[in-house]
């Protein structure tokens, strides 16, 4: 049993590591084609990013909302569920957050910061509800509908940021800025807010129902082999709503806690480009759709993110070549290099203690 723990993480994290070697490998030669050393290039990315207080507050901040992202993509995606409408949740949650912060701004942040972080996530859940319902009832491919939800909901949030809710008084499209007492203020003096602990808390949660609960237990059961699980009498259907409800709670506690923490309006391009949802997708791949693998990847791809700036400040490397590097770990992370096989029982062995190994046998 204890071999085929093994075996499995060492699956994934070779799974892993590979897209990433491959990833950076063609990105060094980018950089090499500007004319910059590789190796310096990236020393100066990740020893920015993590070993210096300023960098690593700043990585811990933009790694906040991606952890909740890869959790809603990893707990859907686990249960045989394509929730593909995390970018379009974590809108919704990020837009209605703006609205109502802007409306009760005169609320003590005592009252008004619960009120909009569970309004965010009533707005993920609503969201999600949508092609959960379509799925459970109708059996209506979920994949295709959230993915298309995405597109409705950026030109309706567009329509009504443009025209509905605009601040006239600002130059570009946005809202109105939400009020001081909705903002998760800093602390110690670095870019971290409470929202970061707020990330931190959900991640334990769901580490707990993952691993230790009974719901747990039935997500990778129906993602295993749906049919065999509705066979032995499980209510298929009231999971599939329960597991969406998890999934857009997470999405829309994302987008409200960016609101409160960074953005303060919503904006055209409040989630960035390509946007937090879809990060959340490649963070939910990198990390094997496990809690401990996401939480380690939304730090990695949000060092990324802070260390792009220290490349574009201290070398001629366009800070675009991260974005570059993003792309190629989407291709890389498409293609499973390594499958479970004898070759990697062989290998796991050789961690496991001579007597373990007799047990095993």
């Amino acid at each position: 049993m204890k071999q085929n723990k093994l075996n499995t993480i060492l699956h994934h994290f070779l799974n892993a590591l590979i897209p990433i070697f491959f990833a950076f490998l063609i990105g060094a030669i980018a950089i090499l084609v500007a004319g910059e050393n590789p190796l310096e290039t990236f020393y100066i990315l990740f020893q920015r990013a993590l070993f210096t207080e300023r960098g690593l507050t700043r990585t811990l901040h933009y790694a906040s909302p991606l952890i909740l992202t890869g959790l809603a993509i990893g707990i859907s995606f686990k249960a045989g569920l394509f929730n593909m409408g995390v970018e379009g949740q974590l809108l919704v949650g990020g837009f209605v957050v703006a609205v109502l912060g802007y409306t009760y701004s005169d609320l003590p942040s005592g009252v008004l910061v619960p009120m909009l972080l569970i309004a965010g996530i009533l707005s993920g859940i609503m969201t999600a509800m949508i092609p959960a319902l379509l799925k459970a009832l109708f059996n209506v491919n979920e994949l295709v509908v959230s993915l298309l939800m995405n597109y409705a909901i950026i030109h309706v949030l567009q329509y009504l940021t443009t025209n509905v809710f605009r601040d006239p008084s600002r130059g570009y499209v946005s809202t109105h800025m939400i009020g001081s007492s909705a903002i998760l203020s800093r602390m110690f003096g670095t870019r971290i807010t409470p929202f970061f602990f707020i990330a931190l808390f959900v991640f334990l949660i769901m580490y707990i129902v993952f691993n230790h609960s009974k719901l747990g237990y039935e997500i990778r059961a129906i993602g295993k082999n749906l049919e065999f699980s509705e066979a032995v009498g499980m209510n298929v259907k009231k999971k599939i709503l329960t597991i969406m409800t998890y999934s857009g709670a997470l999405a829309g506690l994302g987008g409200a806690g960016w609101m409160m923490s960074d953005r303060y309006a919503y904006t055209l391009n409040f989630s960035g480009d390509p946007g937090l949802g879809w990060d959340g997708m490649l963070i939910a791949l990198l990390g094997a759709h496990s809690p401990v693998g996401i939480l380690v990847a939304a730090v990695f791809y949000g060092a990324l993110k802070s260390g792009s700036q220290a490349i574009a400040i201290h070398t001629s490397v366009p800070q675009e070549i991260i974005a570059v590097i993003q792309s190629l770990l989407i291709l890389f992370l498409s293609i499973k290099f390594l499958k479970e096989s004898k070759v990697l029982e062989r290998l796991t062995c050789r961690f496991l203690p001579k007597q373990a190994k007799e047990e095993e046998v």
